[in-house]
């Protein structure tokens, strides 16, 4: 498989190009709101949830990210894609519209360039490339956020990823703040100010502080020089933390992750003062959440098993946000049973 750009006149190169400009204009033309991938917790079916909510709250996500796919050895084939991102056939958009960015990780440039290329040809309406996981298993493998480390690696992958993929598809970047300390932050920040990239995603920690509040949403404000969006992510739980990230880190697009799973409104709660919709009508009851947490409980899975242990792992993370979350986890933490489960959901609404 030839993953090379084909050639094209000069004409028809600068109207591809301008394309992508325009495109991007217009994506960040007011202040966007993501939600992050989350390995293992952002899946096709949350994606499907949660993206379903926003929308109907009234402020639907701009975009959503895949789980990260791994590149290791080949070109991966069309089913590893679909099983991750299933939106593929559906023009890569959630059921409630929402477009699907697909995400890779991995440490060579030119097999994520080849895979990226072909993620297009799948479908693909942009590509991120994954320079922030903090899993063991990942940086032990030259993936995530170790690459950190390498500045000249990350432009390496960017640039190739950029040079195979059709011109007017953006290529994006997620970044920590650095590996172990962010002493390599004006690197990065060069590496990517030459690579190409179109727009840039930053979680507010290094590899090393992990998910440990706090975030350091000011130290994102040493990018802003870029002639790219920066969207800033990490630790922003509620309306408050996100009017503060902004403020601190300089600017105005956010990517939702954790939060956003704990409550699910928090999109429509951070933009409601600027919403053209009621205030009330921005805050997601627990009763409305019930139908979403069985349609959950519904979805696809490899087994029952799986779906309850997800189920479970989303409640936990609900009982955050929500008190009744915490007296339905009391009453079903050791339940197995999926009917049982949802039998429990229904008497909860009462």
């Amino acid at each position: 498989m030839n993953h090379q750009q084909p050639d094209m006149s000069s004409h028809a190169l600068s109207q591809a190009m301008q394309q992508r400009q325009t495109t991007i204009q217009q994506l960040f033309a007011t202040p966007v709101r993501l939600l992050a991938p989350m390995e293992g917790l952002t899946d096709p079916l949350m994606r499907q949830i949660l993206t379903q909510i926003a929308t109907d709250l009234g402020r639907p996500y701009d975009w959503s990210v895949s789980e990260f796919i791994r590149v290791t050895q080949h070109i991966l084939p069309a089913h590893v894609f679909y099983k991750y991102v299933p939106e593929l056939h559906h023009d890569a958009k959630t059921a409630s519209g929402t477009p699907i960015h697909i995400q890779l990780l991995g440490s060579e440039a030119q097999l994520m360039a080849e895979n990226a290329a072909y993620a297009c040809e799948l479908g693909a309406p942009a590509i991120d490339i994954n320079f922030g996981c903090p899993a063991k298993t990942v940086n032990s493998h030259r993936g995530g956020s170790v690459l950190l480390d390498e500045p000249e690696t990350m432009y390496q992958i960017i640039s190739a990823v950029r040079q195979a993929v059709p011109i007017h598809i953006p290529v994006s970047a997620k970044i920590r703040l650095g590996y172990t300390d962010s002493s390599r932050m004006d690197d990065i920040r060069e590496a990517i100010a030459v690579s190409g990239a179109d727009w840039l995603t930053i979680h507010a920690r290094t590899k090393t502080q992990g998910y440990k509040p706090p975030a350091y949403w000011d130290k994102i404000q040493g990018f802003n020089a870029l002639s790219i969006p920066v969207i800033a992510n990490g630790e922003i739980w509620n309306s408050e933390h996100a009017q503060n990230c902004m403020m601190q880190s300089g600017t105005a697009h956010l990517m939702l992750g954790r939060g956003a799973v704990t409550r699910p409104d928090l999109v429509a709660q951070i933009d409601r003062e600027h919403s053209q919709i009621s205030n009330d009508r921005t805050t997601l009851l627990w009763q409305t959440l019930i139908a979403h947490q069985i349609k959950f409980l519904q979805g696809e899975a490899k087994s029952d098993i799986v779906l309850v242990g997800r189920y479970k792992q989303w409640l936990a993370m609900l009982t955050k946000g929500y008190s009744e979350a915490k007296i339905l986890w009391d009453s079903i933490k050791r339940e197995k049973n999926k009917a049982a489960i949802i039998s429990a959901l229904q008497m909860s609404e009462r």
